[in-house]
């Protein structure tokens, strides 16, 4: 058996990290994905990472981080020769994923309903800030801005430090992550009733998903959540020091609590309930805070999994990325060289696996800007004379 989207054509015209990670979702999942980007106006994550090196080769961390597995075509969607590859390759496609601010491509022919008149059966994404519906439809956002807009900041710090964004870029992550599933739930529909359809996702809702639990505790009880820290409702949750470093601890129900004082030599500290867990917030916090402090975070993570107590000292990436369990579960795969250099790189796949041969895996490193593009035109059917004089034309261009 292979993996689940053997067999399929995805177009991806995304830029940045959302929509690109949601492409890459599909293409570690063997899905046939096709990079339509402008040779003089590459997507910026091509020249954004954190090797100035790479930056300037066009292949940036940022877009490495979910480039693999993908073809690349150099096409200027506001040239007639490169709308006219378009629409071919959207004629053969069964998913269109794009990021455009609502609008732009309808101003080129390249709206929903052009498309899917061209093929009824495409599932056709759209990303965008805010959606293309709604007063702030033509507005545009990054993953930080959504961040502040949505709550999220303001939960995030404390007092003290004020709202601070997450370390990692969360909302574009989760909007790469609904919109692989929105995809993948428009294809299903596809297989019942024969058409494809069009799926409009805003990043500012995604961010707002991400807040479920803390947006029922405001509209069904009047909750408003203010800054968090790494303070929980119980002390039995929460970061310790502790006699070298930071350990966060996750005892978040009745059972587990009781297994935790067991661990510490303080049965007595045991409650029967939550609520009672939470009462107690101060004095189990004193306890907790002194007891840590008399041994190693990496002691004190043991002791505790030994009672199934879920907790685990504060690491840095390379410290978790160098965790035997990753290697054992196969998330970190090498991708090759990146192009042009002689380095090796990998990077994570899927935090999943599917049996009998369907798991998703890494089979091509990213690709350089029109890598493919000649073998793309011939694929659509253009031959020798046809490929060359589009290229002459300037609207489409291959790598060397």
């Amino acid at each position: 058996m292979g993996r689940a989207f053997e067999g399929l054509r995805v177009i991806d015209a995304t830029h940045v990290l959302a929509g690109p990670f949601a492409s890459y979702q599909l293409a570690v999942q063997g899905a046939d994905v096709v990079r339509v980007e402008r040779h003089d106006d590459p997507d910026q994550s091509r020249l954004q990472g954190t090797d100035r090196e790479l930056n300037a080769a066009a292949m940036g961390t940022a877009y490495l981080a979910q480039g693999a597995n993908k073809r690349s075509i150099a096409l200027d969607l506001k040239q007639p020769d490169g709308q006219a590859v378009m629409r071919r390759l959207l004629t053969g496609a069964d998913v269109f994923v794009e990021n455009f601010r609502p609008g732009a491509l309808e101003a080129l022919g390249f709206g929903y309903e052009a498309v899917a008149a061209l093929n009824p059966r495409l599932v056709y994404c759209s990303i965008s800030a805010f959606g293309h519906s709604g007063p702030r439809a033509e507005e545009t956002g990054y993953d930080n801005v959504f961040q502040a807009m949505s709550g999220l900041m303001a939960m995030t710090g404390t007092e003290e430090s004020g709202p601070l964004r997450a370390g990692a870029p969360v909302v574009d992550y989760a909007t790469g992550y609904m919109a692989a599933f929105a995809i993948s739930a428009a294809l299903y529909r596809r297989t019942t009733e024969g058409v494809g359809g069009h799926i409009d996702l805003s990043m500012f809702e995604a961010a707002l998903m991400l807040m479920s639990a803390p947006i029922a505790g405001l509209t069904a009880g009047g909750f408003a959540p203010g800054p968090q820290g790494n303070r929980f409702p119980s002390a039995c949750l929460g970061t310790y020091p502790t006699a070298d470093g930071l350990l966060m601890i996750g005892a978040s129900n009745v059972r587990q609590q009781q297994r935790l004082w067991t661990a510490l030599a303080r049965p007595d500290m045991a409650k029967d309930s939550y609520d009672a867990s939470r009462d107690a917030f101060e004095a189990e916090g004193a306890t907790l805070r002194a007891i840590f402090l008399t041994r190693s975070a990496a002691e004190w993570e043991e002791e505790l999994r030994r009672h199934r107590v879920p907790a685990g000292r504060v690491r840095s990436l390379q410290e978790a990325l160098a965790d035997p369990q990753l290697a054992s579960r196969g998330l970190m795969q090498p991708a090759g060289l990146v192009p042009g250099t002689d380095r090796p790189f990998s990077a994570p796949v899927a935090p999943f696996t599917i049996t009998d041969g369907g798991s998703p895996a890494i089979t091509q490193p990213a690709p350089r800007l029109g890598a493919d593009t000649k073998a793309i035109l011939a694929e659509a059917g253009y031959d020798d004379a046809a490929i060359g004089r589009l290229l002459a034309s300037g609207a489409l261009k291959a790598s060397a």
